[in-house]
Formats: structure tokens, C-alpha cells, sequence
């Protein structure tokens, strides 16, 4: 078997215009065999990086034709020692993982058995689910504890959000740290003790703001403190992690197991995320999470993509980590993941069922997928200099 073609789709998404729980533009892969089996991966994308994303998908996928599709591992060591002469990005990760899941799609396919059983074989029958996404324009207290009481309702026992006001920056005056706390209390009085509430910060925060608000959110018991400073100074997160009583998180922006390592040296979290449509793909997550093991670290696996290919993905490796936890998955998606795939994902009580079905376990609408593509460039509203806080 051969590989005869890689193809990216720039697909609208169809959310809501609401920052980071809005509307984006996904990148699915697919790739072709001369035996007529083909295979779907899934890219993370930005907003104003998904054309990049894009065309790297085609630029490394000029090399793959005529290669096996079973050589997974020697595809991902190509890529970055020859294809990027050992100069990585996120952009090329993010390529890089949505061929890497299509290629262990074909592998499934060929096989006839899903992708679970080739890494191992499962460790469960379903996977745990959070649900983020379902808070879209929701400003105050109020709006935030009524959209989190509608979506217990749809199923979900465990909700994570960002409490914290726009815009991201490192330091923040007392009227937004009392604000986010705030909406963390009202979510927990409105759903009550039995729902898990998963605090998102974005790598928005200097320690001595993480470490205050944390402080002040501990009454409520959050699940967890999501990546409360930037992901790039380990030594600060192990400080936060040190001072308070929340369990901490990080692993959203870092890529593939070297930029892990250090997470792990120094025990700067509780719990690592990383993505399977950033980090290098379906093998390389499995394989950082083996790294989490020895260190008792737990994995979450992230997931700002479809609740189509990505979630997919995420669930077929999933299955395999000893030390899985809990993963994402965006409600705000699901509507225009629901008209491209057969037979969508079933939330029940907050939990999806592992796929049977050979490869990673969907079927695509390619010509629902076709309709949906899209080249639009979203634009943002960027902050100029003169509405900085002084």
C-alpha cells in the first residue's frame, strides 16, 4: 500500500463569536492509498495561523506520496530532522498531527480494527468528558451560573471556563481578580457540589496574581487551575503549583515530548493537557503520557478542535493512557461537527462510549465536508496601543 495523495480542507466551524470559545477554522487531512482506503486526521489551528497550518499540510505531504502509510514513526522523525532541519513550530506540529492521525486512520482501516487496539488496547470502555464552549458572551456572575445550569442539564458533570475579563494580560487590578472569583462562586452555588469546575486562566497571569486568586477560589474546590502563568517559565508554574491547594495544569502549548520533559523534572504540575491535533499526533500524545506515569502525573488530554476528527482522535488514544483523567470537548462545535460525520459522538452522563468501528471510528460526509470549506480570513479586534489600562 502506497500513499498517492495529502490533501488539507479549511472548514468554517460555524460557533459563536465569543473569543476563544468562537468560531475558528479547522484544517482536516485527508490522505489516499493506491488501495482506495483513505484516511482523516484533524490540525489545531488559530485564528490568522490557519492558512499556514494549511499549506504545511500540503508541503509535507509532497513527501509522503508513494511512502507507506504504516511507517508512522518514521514519518514524524522525518519531519522534523528532515522535512524542518530540526527547527520546530507550532504551525508544524500542528501539520504534522493531522497526517499522523490519518495515517493511523488508513492503518486501522487496513487492519479492520480500531486504532485503540494498536496502541495497546484499552484501558477503559468510556471516556470522561468536560464541557467547555458553552458560556459564549456570558459576562456576569449571573449569566455565567445560568449557562453552566443549562449545560448539567445536557449531561455534563464537569464544566471548565475562564472567569477572568478580557484582555489577556500579566498583570490585573483587584476589581478583575474579585470578578473572576466571583463567577466561580456563583457557578458553584448554581450547580451545586456534585459538578467539577475546571478553572481556565490561558496563560494569562503573573504568579502573584495566580497565586492570589487561586487562594481565594479554593473554598469553591475546583477540579483544577489551568495554566494559571505562561507556559514557557516552568520555574513560575512550580511556584504556583507549590503555594496553593488546587491541582495545577499545563501542556496545551507545549509540543511534542521534549518540551515536556522539563514538566516533568520538576514537577511543575499536577496534570499535563496536551493536544493530540498539536503535540505530533496520536503516538506522540500516548507517549508523553508514558512519560506522565512514572512521575504520577495524570493526563487531559486538551481538545479545542472539531467534536468530529479530533475528538476522534483524542478518544482513540485516550483509551490507551493508564493515567487518562478527563478531556474536552467543545459544545459550541457540535451542531457543524454533527452535519459532516455519520453516526456523531453520544454524550451520557458526561461520558462517550469507545468506537468498534476499524481506524479512528468515523465516517466523514465528504461532500457535507466539501460545502462547509472555507478560505475566510476572521478577523479579531486586535488591542491598539491607547486602550491599554494605565
Amino acid at each position: 500500500m502506497k500513499i498517492t495523495s495529502v490533501e488539507p480542507f479549511l472548514v468554517h466551524s460555524g460557533g459563536h463569536r465569543a473569543g476563544i470559545t468562537g468560531e475558528k477554522i479547522w484544517v482536516y487531512v485527508k490522505v489516499d492509498t493506491d488501495e482506495g482506503i483513505h484516511g482523516w486526521g484533524e490540525a489545531y489551528t488559530q485564528l490568522d495561523r490557519h492558512r499556514n497550518i494549511d499549506n504545511l499540510v500540503s508541503e509535507i505531504g509532497r513527501y509522503l506520496v508513494g511512502r507507506s502509510p504504516f511507517n508512522i514513526k518514521h514519518f514524524v522523525s522525518m519531519v522534523y530532522n528532515d522535512f524542518a532541519g530540526r527547527r520546530g513550530s507550532m504551525d508544524l506540529y500542528c501539520a504534522q498531527s493531522g497526517i499522523e492521525q490519518a495515517l493511523w486512520d488508513i492503518v486501522g482501516k487496513k487492519l479492520d480494527t480500531p486504532v485503540y487496539n494498536l496502541l495497546g488496547g484499552p484501558c477503559r470502555s468510556k471516556i470522561r468528558v468536560y464541557a467547555n464552549g458553552w458560556y459564549p458572551n456570558a459576562k456576569t456572575p449571573e449569566e455565567y451560573a445560568e449557562m453552566a445550569v443549562e449545560t448539567v442539564k445536557r449531561g455534563f458533570n464537569a464544566l471548565k471556563f475562564d472567569p477572568f475579563p478580557d484582555p489577556w494580560r500579566l498583570y490585573i487590578n483587584q476589581k478583575d481578580e474579585e470578578a473572576a472569583v466571583e463567577i466561580v462562586k456563583a457557578v458553584r452555588e448554581a450547580v451545586g457540589s456534585d459538578i467539577d469546575l475546571l478553572i481556565e486562566v490561558h496563560r494569562r497571569l503573573a504568579p502573584m496574581h495566580a497565586i492570589r486568586v487561586a487562594k481565594q477560589m479554593e473554598e469553591f474546590k475546583p477540579f483544577w487551575y489551568e495554566e494559571p502563568v505562561p507556559s514557557e517559565n516552568l520555574q513560575a508554574l512550580a511556584e504556583v503549583r507549590d503555594r496553593i491547594n488546587i491541582p495545577t495544569v499545563t501542556g496545551e502549548a507545549l509540543y511534542t515530548k521534549q518540551e515536556f520533559r522539563e514538566v516533568f523534572d520538576l514537577r511543575a504540575v499536577d496534570i499535563i493537557n496536551p493536544d493530540v491535533c498539536n503535540c505530533g499526533g496520536i503516538l506522540e500524545l500516548k507517549e508523553i503520557a508514558a512519560m506522565a506515569e512514572p512521575y504520577f502525573i495524570a493526563v487531559s488530554p486538551h481538545n479545542y478542535n472539531s467534536t468530529a476528527v479530533g475528538l476522534a482522535s483524542t478518544i482513540q488514544v485516550s483509551a490507551c493512557i493508564s493515567n487518562f483523567l478527563i478531556t474536552e470537548y467543545f459544545v459550541n462545535y457540535e451542531e457543524t461537527s454533527r452535519e459532516i460525520i455519520e453516526k456523531p459522538f453520544k454524550i451520557e452522563n458526561s461520558t462517550i462510549k469507545l468506537p468498534n468501528s476499524p481506524g479512528l471510528g468515523v465516517k466523514i460526509k465528504e461532500d457535507a465536508l466539501r460545502a462547509r470549506r472555507s478560505d475566510e480570513q476572521l478577523k479579531r479586534n486586535l488591542r491598539m496601543y491607547h486602550e491599554e489600562s494605565p
